[in-house]
């Protein structure tokens, strides 16, 4: 089936035809009453309404013509500017009449859009299970498919929403209409053929942005804006005040210091620093104080794609926040982009917070960010993080070292660079053995160790979204794991812990054993006592 257009229209003054009188076409009045056009409802002068539908006929808000419904009617009802043609039809009679297929013919053949209750293949439209809160409205759609379907998808992903998030789409609609503005007076004051008197406002208005830099400066704002739409987390943007609006306006403009010809910067406030943040293994309390004190002090933050929602909270508002757009065959090209992003924000006298998941060392690329800033006479601060490393394996009570058991850890990557295969050393009972990132090419990984001589029967486990609250953790064996993973399904980020280690405090007969959630926090009155608890394990 293809796919239907969605569109919102604007009907301020259209004309809506509502053909019918039962309870629905009250619906249809009300409805159109609410998008600001005029409904004209045709029914016969002895049909029953709806008292509501009465209520809004004696008060004037809907016209009610006493008959049937005329072929004329569709082109001498509507509004003067169109010649009398109505914006819309609505019949709820139902499709099986025959009237209706007249109807929708005739609608078709002059293009006026048409609506059958209960007929999909006598609609040019349907409408939408709506959402609105102000400006922000969302409809869902099942192409006639089940109405009730999509007024319950509907109001799945309304009670999904923070409340007053219509209030922030205003709010971020006014700051959007201030930016345009200023950028539009920033081109009059810069054109020569416009007199200082016509622009109502000094020569110095606005000063920041030079005739060379119009253009470049409007995509500037407007990408910053576009971050903010994009990477602040929902609640976050449904708080958002007026205050914040002019705060953020105002902190861009006194950040975006006046750039001479060159593009050079040429009166900094103060010099621009660049700090590369380990974020820990996801959990918000898992940050050092000396990486949430760096947060909080960010004007712009760089952040890996997989850095929690709940680290990115922690982000103050006034903080532009990018997030790296790394998918496989573009890891580096987003790399290069975050570089430069970072060189460009400490340019210009920002505090640029790279934050890293993880330990920026430990597989973070750390190290080459570190010399790259140097490189252009900016050296990092680095801060470190709780690699997931040792702590995923903690949280899985999972001891990577014990007496007896093993002695020795092995740290490594599932995935060399430019997705080179892992050559991992050779089999030794007393080694644990951690993968980071290696589940998406775990089959792979697999029989890179059984030609080292890992035994088929040696216990491992995949441990996902370690101290999140949907950690997940999946204990078995190297012959079996390939299959849990696969009818499990993956929940990234994840590692693979490898050794006899995997069964010091955790013993189990079955071939795989799912254990879902996370709570060891909740004992230390860390603020996490709305996680779920540890679920009972599911055995296979």
């Amino acid at each position: 089936m293809t796919p239907a257009l969605l569109t919102a229209v604007d009907s301020t003054s259209h004309v809506h035809l509502i053909i019918g009188s039962n309870p629905l076409a009250g619906a249809r009045c009300s409805r159109s009453l609410e998008v600001g056009a005029k409904p004209i409802l045709i029914a016969p002068g002895d049909a029953t309404l709806h008292y509501g539908l009465v209520k809004r006929i004696d008060e004037g808000e809907v016209a009610w013509l006493k008959r049937g419904f005329e072929d004329g009617d569709l082109t001498s009802l509507g509004r003067l500017e169109v010649d009398g043609v109505v914006d819309a039809v609505f019949v709820t009679t139902g499709g099986k009449h025959a009237q209706s297929t007249r109807i929708s013919s005739l609608c078709r053949r002059l293009r006026i859009p048409v609506n059958v209750v209960d007929a999909p293949n006598l609609c040019s439209f349907t409408l939408l299970s709506t959402h609105s809160d102000g400006p922000l409205q969302i409809g869902v759609t099942t192409s006639g498919k089940g109405c009730k379907l999509s007024a319950r998808i509907r109001r799945e992903i309304a009670a999904s929403l923070p409340l007053r998030l219509g209030e922030a789409v205003e709010r971020l609609g006014t700051m959007r209409r201030r930016i345009w503005e200023e950028d539009h007076a920033a081109e009059l004051s810069h054109d020569p053929e416009v007199e200082e008197e016509d622009l109502g406002q000094p020569a110095t208005f606005n000063q920041l942005v030079t005739a060379e830099t119009v253009e470049a400066a409007r995509g500037r704002r407007m990408r910053w804006l576009a971050q903010i739409c994009e990477y602040w987390s929902l609640s976050r943007l449904a708080s958002i005040s007026d205050a914040d609006i002019d705060s953020l306006l105002r902190d861009y403009t006194t950040s975006n210091i006046a750039r001479n010809k060159d593009g050079q910067n040429s009166d900094i406030v103060r010099p621009g620093r660049i700090l590369l943040v380990g974020s820990g293994p996801g959990n918000p309390d898992l940050l050092t104080r000396a990486a949430h004190k760096a947060i909080l002090s960010a004007d712009l933050v760089l952040a890996d794609k997989l850095v929690p929602s709940p680290v990115l909270d922690l982000i103050p508002r006034r903080a532009t926040v990018h997030i790296a757009r790394k998918f496989p065959g573009n890891a580096d090209k987003a790399q290069e982009e975050l570089l430069e992003l970072g060189l460009e924000g400490v340019r210009l006298g920002k505090v640029v917070v790279r934050i890293k998941q993880g330990d920026p060392y430990i597989y973070g690329r750390g190290g080459e960010e570190y010399d790259f800033f140097r490189s252009h006479g900016y050296t990092p601060m680095v801060l470190p993080g709780i690699t997931s490393a040792l702590s995923a394996p903690l949280f899985a009570a999972i001891p990577p070292t014990h007496r007896s058991v093993a002695d020795q850890i092995l740290i490594c990557t599932g995935t060399g660079r430019k997705g080179a295969p892992l050559d991992p050393p050779e089999y030794m009972a007393s080694r644990t053995v951690i993968l980071l990132m290696s589940l998406h090419r775990l089959s792979s990984l697999i029989e890179s160790l059984m030609g080292k001589n890992y035994p088929l029967t040696l216990p491992c486990a995949v441990l996902e979204r370690a101290s999140c609250p949907d950690q997940r953790v999946i204990r078995t064996t190297l012959e079996n794991v390939c299959a849990a993973v696969e009818e499990e399904g993956s929940r990234p980020p994840g590692l693979l812990v490898v050794g006899h280690a995997c069964t010091v405090l955790h013993q189990f007969r079955q071939k795989w054993i799912v254990e879902d959630g996370f709570k060891a926090l909740d004992d230390l009155g860390l603020d996490n006592r709305d996680l779920p608890s540890l679920g009972v394990p599911l055995s296979v």
